[in-house]
């Protein structure tokens, strides 16, 4: 994994977490099929998080928890 991701992700996360819930748009009376804004907001957003999630697990899952992998540099294997 390269330093690019190792800062990526994390901040990928912060912004997941910051606007998962859509404080700007509590109070908008707007309604879209029936349900208010910020529930289509919290809706997607969780879509949203669940493909980010996807693209992690597939990626970058042990990102800053597993070890660096020694074998290329001569360390024991697993």
């Amino acid at each position: 994994m390269n330093r690019f991701e190792r800062v990526v992700w994390p901040l990928v996360a912060i912004v997941l977490v910051a606007l998962s819930i859509p404080w700007f748009l509590w109070g908008s009376t707007t309604v879209v099929a029936g349900f208010p804004i910020w529930l289509w907001w919290h809706v997607g957003w969780m879509a949203l998080a669940s493909v980010v999630f996807w693209l992690f697990a597939t990626r970058a899952w042990g990102l800053g928890i597993e070890p660096p992998d020694r074998t290329a540099s001569g360390g024991e294997r697993p």
